[in-house]
């Protein structure tokens, strides 16, 4: 049971180096509303294996000020929900999420909102790609996966922690097209192919969850709908990661 407490109701247990490393990039940079890391916890076993690692994450405790504590492999266990932290875990705080503001918002930027997606592993390899692709930020409701953040941590391999992250009000929208953002949601009535839809910055792209997709009011204030072509007929939705990774992708293409 403490492993589903921990998956689906607020983790902030991180889980491996790579999750960990995003938390202290975080830190060094002193980003706004970084998490504090509260305790790092290892495997008694790795202390030779992982030397290296535990070096530098000692190095950074006494510059940050957190405990690194030598348990056994049962007490890992019990934290994570994975097998690929390695050994090497972090407790960290809460993380607070900037509200939505015309302050926020770039000029010529590009911003993702993802929206209604079921899974907490898809949420994160969304969000993957989406950093990978240059976006400048995700925009998310106050219902969103990020309750789960050590999990979608792992699944993005840092890129939840590593991109700016902001909650929407009623008027999100409003916000971007005042900054003169072109709306571009992803679906399939009314529809361009991506292929041959104006990707140009500045753009504020919304894509939905494989079941849900996106809601009908938000597709009513859309500028341009756009949907992936198939190489072959197939009646089922791509996953959500899979979809904003060909999404991302398209925009980075267009603005190169």
């Amino acid at each position: 049971m403490i492993k589903e407490n921990i998956r689906y109701e607020g983790s902030c247990v991180f889980e491996g180096m790579t999750s960990i490393r995003a938390l202290l990039d975080n830190l060094k940079e002193n980003k706004p509303n970084a998490r504090k890391i509260e305790k790092i916890l290892y495997d008694c076993t790795k202390e030779k294996s992982k030397a290296k690692e535990l070096g530098y994450l000692k190095k950074m405790a006494s510059l940050f000020g957190f405990e690194i504590e030598a348990v056994d492999s049962a007490c890992i266990d019990n934290y994570t929900v994975g097998a690929s932290h390695g050994g090497i875990i972090a407790i960290c705080s809460e993380r607070e999420y900037e509200k939505l503001s015309l302050s926020s918002i770039k000029e010529n930027g590009f911003y993702v909102m993802l929206e209604g997606i079921e899974d907490p592993y898809n949420f994160g390899y969304a969000l993957r790609s989406i950093y990978a692709s240059g976006a400048d930020g995700i925009i998310l409701s106050e219902r969103n996966w990020l309750s789960a953040s050590g999990v979608v941590c792992r699944s993005s391999a840092g890129a939840s922690e590593r991109i700016d992250v902001y909650i929407a009000d009623n008027d999100f929208i409003d916000c971007f097209k005042k900054r003169g953002y072109k709306i571009v949601c992803a679906d399939i009535k009314n529809s361009v192919s991506v292929y041959e839809a104006d990707l140009k910055k500045p753009i504020f792209l919304i894509v939905g969850g494989e079941k849900r997709g996106i809601s009908s009011k938000v597709l009513a204030q859309a500028d341009q709908i756009v949907r992936i072509d198939y190489g072959r007929d197939f009646a089922s939705a791509l996953s959500a990661a899979s979809a904003s990774t060909i999404l991302a992708f398209e925009v980075f293409r267009n603005n190169k």
